[in-house]
């Protein structure tokens, strides 16, 4: 395997609507400007990886180079739910470490407009409604919402009231809290698709989604690209000085899928595979939880946030409530997570998310946060989740070259 791999450039859009604007236009923007940031152009480039989920068919990549300059190098188109973005970034990093490129673009993309819920969500209407044995699983009628569900806002509901059920003193105000702490943090990131502070009780009285979850507790539909640029350790050492001190190095990068644990046939498994992941990328950075200074963590609803706490160690076994009355997750505690707004503020385009949460780590590594900037940091840890299931979880540190 190569020497280490950096990050010299990174990007990210405005998140919200962009009506003027589609997924070409913004992973253009991203990748041009993540280019700019690097102080390389796409002919420095050795390969390139993009992601759009809604776009998975069209070879997005290849729609963007020809925006942004088309000098045939190899393009890996990816799609992996939520973590396509991650995927995307793991590809021009994997490419590095085998030696086959010295530089390389990840790009993850997605517009997704106003198109509602995401997932299962039933049959279609018109279905026969014989009785009779069909499908894989032999059926006799639809099983969604019956047995189990598989659309988002159920699973992580779901999901959160079983942890609340197992362990106690977390209730679901905890999962209210949450989302004042994310809707709070986003009003300092003017990227964010929303920067509006919430109470606790608009957050309660807020339309009812998947209980505990009310609207304000989900992630939006989001329009959104971000990108990165990654390097060789060596091939960083011959770029400028200036390049060299804003490089941050990427300490673990891990992608895990879900092993079979008892259920996760009726009801998605979402703890196993973040816990797999968590506890490599620590033993790859050569640190644990209690070292990081920041995390992006895959708040897809504030349920989901709770678990996570858990399934990354970021506090004891069962201790995620206590954890979050501790004050700890907030931008002023001991493990700030996700000072940028998380995806229930920030905004979800779905997948953009993975390399937006490179954007917001490197960001805060180089001292260039802004107003949400955590003083001193240093080392930090992006996560994401996606259904079905796959989970990816990196980790960056400000280190000298």
């Amino acid at each position: 395997m190569a020497d280490n791999v950096w990050v010299i450039g990174v990007h990210m859009t405005k998140f919200g609507q962009h009506k003027d604007k589609d997924a070409l236009d913004l992973g253009s923007e991203a990748a041009l400007s993540a280019l700019a940031d690097s102080g390389q152009t796409i002919h420095d480039m050795d390969v390139m990886a993009a992601g759009s989920l809604f776009n998975a068919a069209a070879g997005i990549g290849q729609q963007i180079q020809k925006q942004i300059g088309q000098t045939g190098i190899p393009v890996f188109n990816v799609s992996n739910a939520c973590a396509t973005g991650a995927t995307a970034f793991r590809t021009v990093y994997l490419s590095i470490k085998a030696g086959e490129a010295e530089m390389g673009l990840a790009v993850g993309v997605e517009q997704m407009g106003k198109m509602g819920l995401l997932g299962a969500a039933g049959s279609a209407k018109g279905a026969k409604t014989e009785y009779e044995p069909a499908g894989r699983y032999g059926n006799v009628m639809p099983v969604e919402g019956i047995l189990g569900t598989g659309t988002m806002p159920g699973v992580f509901a779901q999901a959160g009231m079983e942890y609340a059920y197992k362990h106690d003193g977390v209730t679901v105000d905890h999962f209210y809290k949450i989302a004042e702490k994310n809707h709070a943090h986003s009003s300092l990131n003017p990227l964010a698709q929303y920067n509006k502070r919430f109470t606790l009780d608009e957050i309660k009285n807020a339309q009812m989604i998947s209980y505990p979850n009310t609207m304000l507790m989900c992630s939006p539909n989001t329009d959104g690209a971000a990108a990165a640029v990654l390097v060789s350790e060596s091939k960083l050492r011959t770029l400028p000085l200036d390049v060299q001190k804003r490089a941050v190095r990427v300490a673990a990068s891990v992608l895990t899928t879900d092993p079979y644990v008892d259920g996760s046939h009726v009801l998605p498994d979402v703890n196993t595979c973040t816990r797999n992941a968590a506890n490599k990328a620590y033993e790859m950075a050569g640190i644990g939880p209690q070292d990081l200074d920041l995390v992006e963590l895959h708040d897809c609803f504030a349920t989901a946030e709770l678990l996570h706490y858990d399934n990354l160690g970021l506090c004891e076994p069962g201790g995620a409530a206590d954890f979050l009355d501790s004050g700890a997750p907030w931008r002023d505690g001991s493990t700030p997570v996700n000072v940028s707004g998380g995806l229930e503020s920030k905004g979800h385009p779905i997948a953009a998310t993975g390399v937006a949460g490179i954007y917001e780590i490197t960001t805060h590594l180089r001292g260039e946060a802004g107003d949400r900037q955590i003083d001193g940091a240093k080392v930090g840890l992006t996560h994401v989740i996606g259904l079905g299931s796959t989970c990816g979880v990196h980790i960056l540190e400000k280190s000298a070259l």
